[in-house]
């Protein structure tokens, strides 16, 4: 997962770090390496912490690259704060950087990660890497196991897995209207 995402970073840093004066050159790559654990490590705090509405909120519809995300705002309002203490840039260029880059990779990562016809990446993946690696322990055997008493067993195989989370976000209002569901609200 980390390598996909660094790849993505790659992808969409050429226009917004290597193409940018604001960066020098000899830091290009240490920013895009800056801006793959920047995304990591937020996703990773945020499960840690247990902020399950924003980061489903983040594979809702097509908001992953939307400005206004909540998960796209604190990732990059971390990286922007990152990229000056670390690189020494100035405020309006570690922002402009971050806005540059992050909703791009987001908005890619989540997108591939929903489209069935995208190998290698998948939504599992995603959660297993942000819980540390017990994505099926954590998150997602939640909702395998309290999501068939809720009515989630959308394929009707008796277990709640990845493939009816998929169908539920494309019938119900998204994944956090499943783990709305789920939990109760």
């Amino acid at each position: 997962m980390f390598e996909q995402l660094t790849q993505l970073v790659q992808q969409f840093g050429q226009d917004a770090v290597v193409k940018n004066n604001a960066v020098p050159n000899e830091h290009n790559e240490a920013v895009m390496n800056e801006a793959s654990s920047s995304i990591m490590g937020s996703l990773k705090n945020m499960a840690a912490q247990g902020n399950v509405s924003d980061l489903a909120g983040l594979f809702q519809g097509n908001n992953a690259s939307d400005t206004s995300n909540p998960v796209v705002q604190k990732i990059t309002e971390q990286l922007s704060g990152n990229l000056g203490e670390k690189f020494g840039m100035s405020s309006d260029d570690a922002s402009g950087v971050a806005g540059n880059l992050i909703p791009k990779v987001l908005g890619s990562l989540v997108g591939n990660a929903k489209d069935p016809n995208h190998k290698g990446f998948e939504v599992s993946d995603i959660v297993n890497a942000i819980s540390g690696g017990s994505g099926n322990s954590g998150l997602m055997d939640a909702v395998s196991k309290y999501g068939g008493q809720f009515g989630l067993d959308q394929n009707a195989d008796g277990k709640v897995d990845m493939s009816d989370a998929m169908a539920a976000v494309s019938k119900k209002g998204g994944i956090g209207g499943l783990l709305g569901k789920l939990f109760g609200k």
